[in-house]
This record gives C-alpha cells, structure tokens and sequence, in this order.
C-alpha cells in the first residue's frame, strides 16, 4: 500500500478553528502523529486513528525529527490515510519543509492543509488588525529561538524592517528580546502584548510598553506569543488606565 501523508495545520488551539478539510481529514485518518500543544477535543476528532504523540517543547523530551521523518514514510506504506498534525499552520516554524523532503525523496505522496496561524487569532482576539490602514503595511513572523547546531539568525533585524510583528517561541527571553531591540534602536515605548493560549478558554494577555516587556517572566507550560507594533496603542492604553484606576483605588483603601 500507498498511502497520502497531510500535514495539517491544527490551528491555534480552539477546536472549532479547525479547518473543514482538516476535520475531514482526522475523522478519515488511519494513524495521526500529533504535536504536543494539540487539544485532547481535537485528537478526538480522529475516533478510528491510531494516536503518537512526537511533540517538541522546549526544555522537556522531545522527539528526533529523523524519527518522525521515518515514522510518516513507514505509515503511509501501512496505512491510506496519514494525518502530521502540527500546532497552528503546518508551513510556520513547524519544520514541515523537513518531513516534506523525506516523504519526497521515499516517493510518498503528500498534501499541505494550512492552518490558523497563533497571531492570527490572538490578534483576532485583541480586535487589532495586524495591517490596519495608514498604520501597518507590514507584518513580520520571527522567532529568536536557534536549535541545536543552527547558525544565528538575525531576527531583530526582521523586526526592526516591520510596522507589526509576532514574536514564536519566544517565552523564557523577554528580557534579552527588550533589550536587542531597543539597543538596535526601537522606541521603548513601542507597543507590546503578550497573550498565552490564544484562542483557548485559559487565554490572558498582558498589554505594556517594550520597555516593560524585560521585567516580565514569562516561562512556564503556556505558549506565549509577543505582538508588537503601533497597532497595539489603543489596547496598551485601556491596559495602563486600568493599571492607573487600581492604583488610585488601592491608596483610596489605604487612605
């Protein structure tokens, strides 16, 4: 047998973000090899699938991607419906193009099926729009994040070119992301929003200047994504006016 392997684009989180063919896809697959940030709610679409887990999470096991390569091209000689189920859009810092060479090289048929990507919704989310009108023409996607044996990338300079940008990956490095890009000369009063679990029902966000952002401690299971660009000043305000009323109302207490 010669089966088809999709890498699918889980979405952000939220089942009902899935795309349809997505779902289709999960309620038709033999076998489903998933990332580790993928909702139980959505797994459970896949009712007659096999299930491995082969997600990668900073600072914990994490599965070889050689490993995965050969698993996707042994499946789909085993099965007809092969389903790689990655977190958000299976084409964003999702080391698709990787298992797309291999199944390539071994002859095995495959399909792409994006996905909502994290940024998408959490901006979704903030009522911002990424690219608004007379603010934002660009938008960049970038992580600092440098695997194993990976030269270094310049990713503040990707920042610094853009009007709006999403910061991947990017949990546990607030202080040293702050601090490259107002060195390299951004505004330190730039804009931020940081939201963990965009899309889901845990979903928080912090608004702040980028001068805030390397006082934040932002480890832990969550992902978090870091938003960045003029477009945030309305929610950055309503934040600092709310901060400004607590304050007020605590030393009224005091008083």
């Amino acid at each position: 047998m010669s089966g088809t392997v999709y890498l699918v684009g889980a979405g952000p989180g939220a089942p009902d973000l899935l795309t349809l063919r997505a779902a289709r896809l999960l309620e038709r697959a033999e076998i489903v090899f998933h990332d580790a940030l993928v909702q139980p709610e959505t797994l459970a679409l896949a009712s007659r699938a096999a299930k491995i887990a082969v997600g990668k999470r900073c600072g914990r096991h994490a599965t070889a991607q050689r490993f995965i390569n050969k698993s996707l091209v042994d499946a789909a000689r085993k099965h007809a419906t092969v389903v790689r189920l990655k977190g958000g859009d299976p084409l964003l810092f999702g080391r698709a193009q990787e298992e797309i060479a291999a199944l390539r090289a071994a002859g095995v048929s495959f399909e792409i099926v994006p996905g909502i990507s994290a940024a998408f919704a959490a901006s979704a989310e903030l009522d911002t729009s990424l690219t608004e009108r007379g603010v934002s023409r660009s938008v960049a996607f970038v992580t600092p994040r440098i695997g194993d044996g990976q030269r270094a990338n310049d990713w503040a300079a990707s920042v610094l070119a853009a009007d709006t940008a999403a910061l991947y990956m990017a949990a546990g490095q607030a202080e040293a992301i702050a601090a490259a890009l107002i060195a390299r000369g951004l505004d330190a009063a730039t804009p931020v929003v940081v939201v963990h679990d965009a899309s889901l029902p845990s979903r928080r966000e912090r608004a702040m200047r980028l001068a805030e952002l390397g006082q934040l401690e932002l480890r832990g299971s969550a992902p978090a994504l870091i938003l960045l660009g003029r477009v945030y000043e309305a929610r950055v305000q309503r934040a600092e006016r709310a901060r400004c009323s607590r304050c007020a109302s605590a030393r009224a207490a005091g008083a």
